[in-house]
């Protein structure tokens, strides 16, 4: 009998030329092997079109009741700088709780900002990328979705928001989200592109409290305080913002909560940002 929860599976080591063979069947292209980028969650790939593929794989207890289409619902977006998308496959692993998606998109120019969600030194982004990031995001939080952001794959929600945060800062006992707002759901380093600004990995956005996104951006620069302190400054109505200092808490407790990792890059500024918010936040 198949169980309700997926087996864990990293793709940086998983056998995966069956899935690219599936994935060329589906949407019909070619991918070139020499430009796969292996993630945990996902894999990407050039095309012979001159296009992008990203695949994840995913277990039914991290899709939900919206369904798992983020990055072709983002299409409708206006004013956000974010890959064209032209087609998309799903389909479920044999006899396992887990699906499948793999989505063809506009190859952009440039590389990540970050190898990984965080940055240890600054990239020297030029004026204009942060004059994409301001559009991007304030574009995007003026519209509205019925889709809930998911990071890390969960649903945000007051709830969670909530727990979260009587976990890692019991102190705060005013947790009520007063705004929310269309947000990527996972701005990390990874995900914006640069010279040029562009936010890619769609698959997670939907409503969040107001400032998520740049906190989680600011969040993973801390162990840059020059890079830090200029999104802090370029997103600062958010940020300073109720909603979003409790954005700024939600995003510090997965580094300062319960499951504090000593050795992390970003842990002595997040306990001092942690601490100042927590006072911020006290009636």
């Amino acid at each position: 009998m198949v169980g309700s929860v997926s087996a864990a599976v990293d793709l940086r080591r998983h056998p995966i030329e069956g899935v690219l063979v599936q994935v060329e069947q589906g949407l019909h292209v070619r991918l070139d092997r020499d430009t796969v980028v292996r993630k945990r969650r996902s894999v990407g790939a050039r095309t012979e079109r001159g296009t992008w593929v990203r695949i994840e794989r995913r277990g039914f207890e991290r899709i939900g009741q919206q369904g798992w289409n983020g990055t072709e619902a983002a299409a409708v977006l206006r004013g956000v700088a974010l890959p064209q998308w032209y087609q998309g496959v799903t389909w479920r692993e044999i006899d396992e709780p887990v699906l499948w998606r793999a989505d063809e998109l506009e190859l952009v120019a440039g590389q990540p900002i970050g190898k990984g969600a965080l940055v240890r030194e600054d990239p020297g982004l030029p004026e204009a990328w942060w004059a994409g990031l301001n559009g991007s995001l304030d574009a995007l939080s003026s519209q509205y979705t019925y889709r809930i952001a998911t990071p890390d794959t969960e649903r945000i929600t007051q709830e969670l928001v909530t727990r979260r945060l009587g976990q890692a800062f019991p102190s705060v006992k005013v947790t009520t989200v007063g705004k929310w707002v269309p947000a990527h759901g996972d701005l990390t380093w990874a995900n914006v592109m640069g010279p040029e600004f562009c936010l890619i990995d769609w698959e997670d956005w939907g409503m969040a409290p107001r400032g998520l996104d740049a906190a989680t951006l600011w969040g993973n620069a801390l162990a840059v305080p020059d890079l830090a302190g200029r999104v802090y400054r370029e997103r600062q109505a958010d940020l300073e913002s109720r909603d979003g200092k409790l954005a700024a808490l939600f995003f510090l407790s997965k580094i300062v909560g319960p499951h504090t990792y000593e050795d992390d890059p970003l842990l002595v500024p997040a306990r001092r940002e942690a601490a100042r918010l927590v006072r911020d936040l006290q009636p």
